[in-house]
């Protein structure tokens, strides 16, 4: 989850500049809360810069998908060295591009609740999609999916465009794999306590949630982490679910077209240690992909724990997602 619970965020352009003449320069396409001045963006590349003589240019796009669509448009002549901030949702769309290189670096460090072996794609955190609600707005939440679905309309909620937010593709792929056939149903029935559905997830947290619009968010299982711990407030807590949570994972990869690929390996490689990954907790609020010395902070033994762990094959997600967003489209429609 990008610092998904900054108070303000940029969809425009974020660069961090060295102040030095370096070398090398290496241009990463992320979104705006991993640039920001709250997110770990800065920090990762001070601490990149010193060992590598270059500098790191943060382009911040304003999603997930974002990121994704300019690698699409613009094919080989990206600027971009490195993309970070797809996701398991999307990973399979962009490898079939052919717009990305092989890392080739040792992924034996990660420790992450699935089995990775990828030869394009490198995670740096992973989480838990869940409905963040307002425990002065609602203090008795929905246990369940189903008790969402089955609740009064007067309940709403705000969820991201899963055509757009890595976040909004989660829910979709989390009600795919509890109803399977019978999700286009299910959004239908879902449809009327849908307040709004934003393009980001930072449109619908700081601008709509935060200012108490709706009791509840699509967000992940560790957003309260950073109220808790930041704003020194439990106001704002995660649902635990019965039938589970989606799983994402969130990933960095090396563009094809790059003309500073050995630079890129070495950030993807520099993303596995604890000067990257001690950032993550809270600067990102998810957890982080290795246990190399990143210690969670004391407020994520507070967090709700799923027992189930939901996942598709980012194959299946890619063969099937088109047909399941027109489905998702129909229903919101109807």
């Amino acid at each position: 989850m990008p610092n998904r619970l900054s108070p303000l965020l940029s969809a425009a352009l974020f660069c961090v500049v060295s102040s030095v003449q370096a070398s090398e320069e290496l241009t990463i396409y992320t979104h705006p809360s991993f640039a920001s001045e709250w997110g770990p963006g800065p920090a990762i590349t001070e601490a990149f810069e010193e060992q590598c003589d270059c500098q790191v240019n943060l382009v911040a796009l304003d999603s997930g998908g974002d990121i994704l669509q300019r690698l699409r448009l613009e094919g080989s002549s990206s600027s971009a060295d490195l993309v970070l901030g797809l996701d398991t949702g999307t990973m399979e769309t962009a490898r079939q591009t052919g717009l990305l290189a092989p890392h080739d670096i040792d992924l034996s460090a990660l420790t992450l609740p699935v089995d990775w072996s990828d030869s394009l794609f490198v995670p740096y955190d992973w989480g838990y999609f869940a409905f963040v609600y307002n425990t002065e707005q609602l203090p008795t939440p929905p246990a369940s999916l189903d008790d969402l679905i089955n609740a009064p309309d007067d309940l709403k909620i705000i969820i991201q465009d899963p055509r757009t937010s890595t976040p909004g593709l989660g829910l979709l792929l989390w009600m795919r794999s509890v109803y399977g056939d019978q999700a286009p149903e299910k959004w239908v029935k879902l449809k009327n306590k849908i307040l709004t559905t934003t393009k980001s997830w930072s449109d619908g947290y700081f601008s709509l949630f935060m200012n108490g619009e709706a009791p509840m968010i699509l967000s992940y299982s560790t957003s309260p982490a950073y109220h808790m711990a930041i704003d020194k407030t439990d106001q704002y807590q995660a649902v635990q679910f019965e039938e589970g949570h989606y799983l994402q994972v969130e990933v960095a990869a090396l563009v094809e077209a790059s003309e500073h690929k050995a630079l890129g390996r070495k950030f993807l490689e520099f993303m596995l240690t604890r000067d990257f990954q001690r950032h993550i907790p809270l600067k990102n609020v998810m957890y982080p992909a290795t246990d190399l010395g990143a210690e969670l902070p004391g407020v994520f033994s507070k967090l709700i724990q799923p027992e189930t762990t939901l996942y598709f094959d980012p194959a299946e997600v890619a063969s099937n997602r088109s047909r399941w967003l027109n489905e998702w489209l129909d229903a919101m429609t109807r």
